[in-house]
């Protein structure tokens, strides 16, 4: 199992503010990674998301969307990028395709599922907001 701690958060669209606060609060020197799935509408793989600009502006740490494959760095937020399930699978991102999850894709249940078995007690689970069940059922 990986030595660094995770903190996984989920959102729906009336979640933005409430990421920028958490954003802000977070240090600098955050010994953990953290990873932040945000329902969006649909719209596809070619619509973009702003949201890591809007992260990293609001707070110290840098806010990114993964690549697949990309190695977990402490002290980085990953986001979801849009029509891609964020998770997480030893010590590197992966993004899936797979199913939508409560009709949406990111969906927050699959971070939260493949967290909890990369990292057991080590995770950190925060649902800022939600949408149907997604979020609400045990990860694991």
């Amino acid at each position: 199992m990986p030595k660094q701690d995770i903190v996984v958060i989920g959102a729906s669209a009336g979640g933005v503010e409430a990421l920028q606060i958490f954003a802000a609060s977070l240090p600098d020197d955050l010994p953990a990674a953290v990873f932040v799935v945000l329902h969006v509408g649909s719209g596809g793989s070619e619509r973009r998301s702003h949201l890591p600009g809007i992260l990293s502006r609001a707070g110290r740490l840098a806010a990114v969307h993964p690549r697949d494959g990309d190695p977990i760095e402490k002290g980085r937020i990953y986001v979801a990028p849009p029509d891609c399930h964020l998770l997480v699978a030893g010590d590197r991102v992966i993004l899936s395709r797979g199913p939508k999850e409560n009709r949406t894709r990111p969906a927050i249940n699959p971070l939260f599922r493949s967290a909890a078995t990369a990292y057991g007690r080590r995770v950190t689970g925060v649902i800022l907001t939600g949408m149907l069940d997604d979020g609400g059922r045990r990860a694991g």
